[in-house]
């Protein structure tokens, strides 16, 4: 077997073929340590990605304040893009984020109020929220009718909190467009 066997160049001296297998055994051991530490890196990653990062969002469910402080009409909460409409003692609550892309509708009084026909049903119109991203328009009651917006603006559950009497919005709690809370 003597293919495999390696043997010492005969010009070479015995120091420089040892001082060669140092260099070699050395280059073998970086090279051992290095994919090692790759391979380290790698399960360290892997393991990693098993464990959830943590998010932190702000709470679906708050406080806006007490019934009798809240102007009659709407009001917007800006942080929320929510609005909050009071009708004597009547409260309903409905989504400021359009359904086309997420953009802020905006609340729009109309001059005249107009007359429209939703879902069969005459309805005078007031106001109306305008979309300014792409031009979605929905009526009053968050009923879509123009534009690329594929559904209707939500509308929210509101409750008076029994701690305190303040009103309660829940935005993981969708409710039905004739939904209102009286006070």
């Amino acid at each position: 077997m003597k293919l495999f066997r390696k043997s010492a160049p005969t010009g070479e001296s015995k120091t420089a073929a040892t001082s060669r297998e140092g260099r070699r055994s050395f280059l073998q051991k970086v090279g051992l340590g290095g994919m090692l530490a790759g391979l380290a890196g790698f399960s360290l990653q892997s393991f990693r990605s098993l464990i959830p990062n943590v998010l932190y969002e702000p709470p679906q469910k708050f406080k806006i304040g007490s019934p009798s402080l809240l102007a009659e009409g709407v009001t917007f909460l800006e942080d929320k893009r929510l609005y909050v409409f009071k009708e004597g003692n009547s409260f309903y609550a409905i989504s400021g984020v359009c359904t086309h892309l997420g953009c802020t509708v905006k609340y729009t009084k109309l001059n005249q109020p107009k007359q429209v026909e939703i879902d069969g049903e005459k309805q005078t119109i007031p106001f109306e929220f305008h979309c300014p991203c792409h031009g979605s328009k929905f009526y009053a009651d968050g009923t879509h009718y123009a534009g690329p917006a594929p559904q209707p603006l939500h509308w929210y559950r509101l409750e008076v909190s029994s701690e305190d009497g303040q009103l309660v919005v829940n935005l993981e709690d969708e409710v039905d467009q004739n939904f209102r809370l009286t006070v």
